[in-house]
């Protein structure tokens, strides 16, 4: 075999020598930025506030966030300040002064502000829907004065807000997506779960359509990870905790 020529043999090793000698760096990779989101949640017996928190991290297209603390307002459900709205924005202050401290100031204005009033405000709605349009107007003006970039207060419909449980039982049993070993997000090869969700006065039953089964009038259609979802929910009145409670008093008393 013929050697290599000298020349290029002093040549590798004068490159070698040199690339030895230089000092070397690691190039720093810009930090992921964390952003938040506030989602107050108005429900039947009291409000909570939850900040999440997510980074430019995706699977398929979707955001992969986590609940990063949460906030109980004190004081009752915002059906109760039914007679004096201007005081229901006056009890989330504290709950809003907390919030603030916990997210960096200068990502204030960036943060989403949600509102979302559950069974409460609909049963009101059905009797006095003046009140509950006036309760949803005075949260609006309370949250629009904090520094947040509020998106809006809503009176949430029934299959919106199952629909939403149903999206957080499979998000938490990781049935949409999955880290694998080397801890990358991966599609789940596990089906969807349905949700049982009993209220006080009624109780609901959550699942997917099928693809290729007549979708329900009141279907929610959902796009997440990649993937577009129908879920419908059963709704069964009178089948809550509350109407449990009186039946077992009544065998109580017979």
């Amino acid at each position: 075999r013929e050697l290599l020529p000298p020349w290029l043999v002093i040549v590798a090793g004068l490159t070698g020598i040199v690339l030895l000698c230089v000092s070397t760096k690691d190039v720093p990779t810009a930090p992921l930025r964390t952003k938040y989101s506030i989602v107050l949640d108005a429900g039947p017996s009291h409000t909570i506030l939850f900040i999440y928190q997510w980074t430019t991290t995706k699977a398929n297209k979707t955001g992969v966030i986590q609940e990063c603390s949460s906030c109980m307002v004190q004081g009752p459900e915002i059906s109760n300040y039914s007679d004096s709205p201007q005081k229901v924005g006056k009890s989330l202050e504290t709950c809003l002064n907390w919030a603030q401290s916990k997210i960096p100031a200068e990502q204030h204005s960036q943060t989403p502000l949600y509102l979302g009033a559950t069974t409460s405000i609909r049963q009101l709605n059905l009797s006095h829907p003046t009140l509950s349009d006036d309760l949803l107007a005075a949260l609006t003006v309370a949250l629009k004065s904090s520094p947040f970039d509020f998106q809006e207060a809503k009176m949430m419909s029934r299959p919106d807000e199952e629909a939403f449980n149903w999206v957080a039982v499979n998000y938490i049993l990781e049935n949409f997506f999955k880290y694998d070993w080397r801890g990358q997000l991966v599609p789940s090869r596990k089906g969807m779960a349905g949700v049982l969700s009993i209220g006080g006065t009624s109780t609901q039953i959550t699942s997917k359509v099928e693809e290729g089964n007549q979708i329900p009038k009141d279907g929610v259609r959902l796009q997440l990870y990649g993937q577009t979802h129908t879920v419908y929910t059963h709704h069964c009145p009178c089948h809550g905790t509350d109407q449990l409670r009186s039946r077992l008093l009544s065998k109580l008393i017979e």
